[in-house]
């Protein structure tokens, strides 16, 4: 239920934030007709499907990236607390959650991934590892050097087919993630995203010189890693050590 309700206020901020709007002024409304919003309205997930996806007042579809990411939100949610418990680094990771699910919605639309979104993360992620400790300094440091270095390299190599945007994401992951997990959520992003990208030039949904958003891939990449990227670790260097 926490999980449905800030997917709900993550909706407010990808919708918002691309657009230099405040998340906490005006009260929510219908983009279509402008009519402010009632509780009934608000219900995460719910009035969505009460209202069959329209407006209560003017009858105009609603997204259906309103009710994605509201159960986006609370099975990841739900997901992380009986993976880690109620605790700080549980905070930790549904703050980091948080931010990937907003960063990847504004790039699907927009293309971009805002600075201020960014900042906002390095920052809350600086605060939040001070409290939970759970990583040396060392590790903060390389996770946030080697995952940007290696995007930051890809981009070169590809004469501007990795964004600024993207490097400065996997920064903010490996500030949160650490070292090696903060280099490994990169390179399975980048893994997911080579393979989406193969098919849907394959398929001829996109072309070579088409852009593709690349938040989303990293933000995969940093999910699995929150769930499963130990474990990942163990298993490739207790397989193919040499």
């Amino acid at each position: 239920m926490v999980g449905l309700a800030a997917g709900s206020f993550l909706n407010v901020c990808i919708h918002r934030l691309p657009r230099g709007e405040s998340v906490v002024f005006p009260p929510s409304r219908c983009p279509h007709c402008g009519q402010r919003l009632a509780a009934r309205d608000l219900v995460p997930l719910f009035s969505y499907l009460w209202l069959k996806g329209r407006c209560r007042y003017c009858g105009s579809g609603i997204s259906p990236r309103y009710p994605l990411v509201e159960a986006l939100t609370g099975v990841l949610f739900a997901v992380l607390y009986m993976r880690f418990g109620l605790n700080l680094l549980l905070f930790k990771y549904l703050f980091l959650t948080s931010v990937l699910i907003v960063l990847s919605f504004i790039d699907l639309e927009h293309y971009l991934i805002p600075d201020r979104i960014i900042i906002f993360a390095l920052a809350g992620g600086v605060i939040i590892n001070l409290f939970t400790r759970d990583l040396t300094f060392l590790s903060v440091l390389l996770g946030l050097a080697a995952p940007a270095a290696f995007l930051l390299l890809l981009a070169v190599a590809s004469r501007g087919g990795m964004g600024g945007g993207d490097i400065k994401l996997a920064a903010v992951t490996g500030l949160f993630l650490g070292w090696p997990l903060g280099l490994l959520a990169v390179f399975l992003g980048c893994l997911l995203g080579g393979l989406v990208g193969a098919v849907l030039l394959l398929s001829r949904i996109k072309g070579r010189k088409d852009a593709i958003p690349f938040g989303p891939f990293l933000a995969c990449g940093a999910i699995t890693t929150i769930l499963g990227g130990q474990q990942i670790l163990n298993w490739y260097l207790g397989n193919f050590r040499i």
